[in-house]
């Protein structure tokens, strides 16, 4: 007696540890960490090496060339959401000192729509895609928090080759350019690759006034309502519009203080009798997406991608983790 009523104890203990393990097992595959929404990597106690940027002018150009290591400590690289150490580059961005409007929008997402003035390139897009199908019409967001790429304080990140970018406000280079006097002002952060400036998220109440006090600058992008479309042979991720992707947004002119390039036309400290100049913002698209001028080829070439090695298969490195696939969804190649 005294067995059976043993046997049925722990028998009992061990079907309820089964279920406890299986009910953890099914809610991290629902749920799985780079799919949570992410916290900022921990700070490095070090820069990975020595900062090194030049910026000069000359025959109507500004040119920014640098090594691609910030001049604020980093997020800890590689991490769990990103597997690249941040390596030393060879970057040369060119951009007019006469910016002016194009007859077009130039949308930038494929290469750095600009650079900081630490030397390090602002990059609007991911890599990551709906069930990694490049053509899908559908990309992640890097800020969306439904994604897990490793971002660190200043909104960075590395890439395969190593190279240190930025996806929103870098936060690093904002507090060590603000006034020293301890005065609010406008934070000049970089310039664009058609050489408009770029500033942090505050400007100026009224655009051109300095004396009428600083506010936040609202992006004029918002959330689609209701849910996406389905596309694509597989039907695409289908779901409310939530923010995962890009594409889950639409401008509505005159909702907020900025255009559809993130951008206004006012004074500012660097130029005091008024300029266009884009604004870096906490919520989408935190960087412009758009462009107002004509981008200078320097930037669309990538060069700062060609300054070093991509890693071989035996090195370590490569893309983040992939969103996990949804039931019916193909294996990715390789």
């Amino acid at each position: 007696m005294k067995n059976s009523s043993w046997f049925t104890s722990r028998h009992g203990l061990t079907v309820a540890a089964l279920i406890c393990i299986t009910a953890i097992a099914d809610a991290a595959l629902r749920n799985p960490p780079w799919l949570r929404p992410p916290q900022p990597v921990p700070t490095a106690k070090s820069r990975p090496a020595q900062p090194k940027v030049e910026i000069t002018e000359k025959d109507g150009f500004r040119y920014i060339t640098s090594n691609g290591i910030p001049d604020h400590l980093p997020g800890v690289f590689p991490n769990s959401g990103n597997p690249n150490a941040i390596r030393e580059q060879k970057l040369s961005f060119r951009m007019t000192l006469q910016p002016k409007f194009a007859d077009e929008l130039t949308h930038a997402v494929r290469y750095p729509m600009g650079v900081a003035l630490n030397g390090v390139p602002f990059e609007p897009g991911t890599a990551e895609v709906w069930n990694f199908d490049k053509e899908s019409g559908w990309n992640y967001d890097a800020l969306s928090g439904k994604i897990h790429l490793g971002l660190d304080h200043s909104h960075a990140h590395v890439q395969p080759t190593g190279l240190y970018h930025y996806h929103g406000i870098p936060r690093g280079v904002v507090t060590a350019r603000r006034p020293e006097n301890g005065k609010n002002d406008m934070v000049l952060v970089g310039y664009a690759a058609d050489g408009f400036p770029i500033y942090s998220e505050y400007g100026y109440a009224d655009s051109d006034d300095p004396r009428s006090g600083l506010k936040k600058l609202a992006s004029s992008w918002q959330l689609k309502e209701g849910n996406r479309p389905r596309t694509g042979s597989d039907g695409g991720p289908g779901g409310k519009y939530d923010g995962t992707f890009t594409q889950d947004f639409e401008f509505i002119e005159g909702l907020g203080d900025l255009d559809q390039c993130n951008g206004r036309h006012g004074v500012t400290p660097e130029y005091p009798n008024g300029i266009y100049y884009y604004v870096l913002t906490d919520t989408y698209p935190f960087i412009p997406r758009y462009l107002r001028g004509e981008p200078d080829p320097s930037f669309s070439q990538r060069r700062g991608r060609s300054g070093s090695e991509r890693p071989r298969p035996n090195q370590r490195g490569g893309r983040p983790p992939r969103p996990d696939r949804r039931p019916g969804e193909r294996q990715p190649p390789g």
